[in-house]
């Protein structure tokens, strides 16, 4: 057994996990060139599912974990990432593209309520955890946009999967290898520590996962269109798909490390105070973007990231200050599967809204969304700060 290692593995498992659901989109324009559909906006609904079930499968992910236990839920994660994404390289319909990027998402549901989990259950600073682990989750997007980049370019759309699925069987055993097979259940341990009152417990759960909804309709919408949003933004500037997964790979890159400063600050800020200040800038950064073009909206682009990024940690800090661990994720589990799967809508909107209002109406929606966010956490209770 090597906690340490296991710990690096863990993080390495949220990079991947981000990475495979983003490739879609990185390379959206040249697989429904491949599979004969005119426009990249017709294809893109087909992703949805992945998203459906990234957060459906959230749910009964999480309960697993806690009654059979995390390290053998991780090692289903690995494989069944691994295998899944190697069959969807050898898709030859939208359709079959469809069901396959479903199942996928399926098993790319057991990171969250269970890989988080696990990591900090033995961690005394949880703030810079989860910063350092939400990094490592968004530099896997920036290496999503990067490797589709330039593997389609040199190899084709299907590499792109094929690659990181050896990637993750190659991971899976080494988890295997060093992580403890002699791990208890959580759901077997003595509980530690008690949650505040009933009915705070039922608040605070309702308006996290309000704003855990809002914010992954956000991300979603924004990793998934960045990649055609920056190419319309830019013009004929710039049209090589390489290119184009450098710049927004840049932007992922430097947006990640918001997390590791937030991550820091959870710890010392008031967290409400901290988390609606993040949304505030978020708001403003998109609103800005939507008057830009060229390279000014490359650079407003990069702010609104950075500001997104930083919002991922907060729901996860919650959990872990007011959730024992016996119980973690199968919490984690219920709010993945409300806010992941009804954010998963926002894969299916992008196409049919680009098609029919064009790129400033979707930077617009992006706009009212992080909004609404920013209204839903100002009902947070007062207790979450003490």
């Amino acid at each position: 057994m090597n906690p340490r290692l296991t710990s690096v593995l863990l993080n390495l498992g949220h990079s991947l996990d981000h990475l495979v659901l983003l490739i879609f989109a990185a390379a959206v324009a040249s697989i429904a060139t491949d599979l004969g559909v005119d426009r990249w906006e017709d294809l893109m609904p087909y992703g949805a599912p992945a998203f459906f079930f990234f957060g459906l499968c959230s749910l009964p992910a999480g309960k697993m974990g806690d009654l059979w236990g995390r390290r053998k839920m991780m090692l289903v994660y690995f494989a069944g990432i691994g295998l899944s994404s190697i069959l969807v390289s050898q898709a030859q319909s939208p359709w079959q593209l469809c069901c396959l990027l479903a199942v996928m998402g399926g098993f790319a549901s057991i990171y969250h309520p269970v890989g988080i989990p696990m990591l900090i259950q033995q961690s005394t600073a949880v703030g810079k955890t989860i910063g350092i682990n939400g990094m490592m989750g968004n530099l896997g997007i920036a290496i999503a946009a990067l490797l589709t980049g330039w593997v389609i370019r040199d190899f084709g759309w299907r590499a792109a999967f094929w690659i990181p699925g050896l990637i993750s069987l190659a991971l899976g055993v080494v988890f295997w290898r060093v992580s403890n097979a002699q791990e208890i259940p959580p759901i077997r341990k003595t509980p530690t520590l008690n949650v505040d009152s009933k009915a705070n417990q039922f608040t605070l759960f309702f308006i996290m996962t309000l704003a855990a909804t809002t914010g992954s309709f956000l991300f979603n919408f924004s990793t998934n269109a960045n990649n055609e949003v920056l190419i319309n933004r830019l013009g004929n500037q710039l049209q090589d798909p390489a290119v184009i997964g450098t710049l927004l790979a840049a932007i992922y890159f430097i947006a990640a490390f918001s997390q590791l400063i937030i991550g820091a600050l959870i710890d010392r800020v008031p967290l409400k105070k901290l988390y609606s200040t993040v949304i505030f800038l978020q708001l403003v950064t998109i609103v800005v973007a939507t008057q830009c073009q060229g390279w000014g909206f490359y650079i407003a682009q990069l702010c609104f990231m950075c500001a997104i990024f930083a919002a991922i940690p907060f729901t996860d800090a919650m959990i872990a200050k007011y959730v024992d661990d016996s119980m973690r994720s199968r919490f984690s589990g219920a709010r993945f599967a409300i806010s992941f799967g009804a954010s998963s809508i926002a894969v299916w909107l992008i196409g049919p809204i680009v098609k029919g209002w064009g790129f400033s109406a979707f930077l617009w929606l992006m706009a009212a969304t992080s909004g609404a966010t920013l209204i839903v956490i100002s009902f947070l209770p007062k207790t979450i700060d003490h």
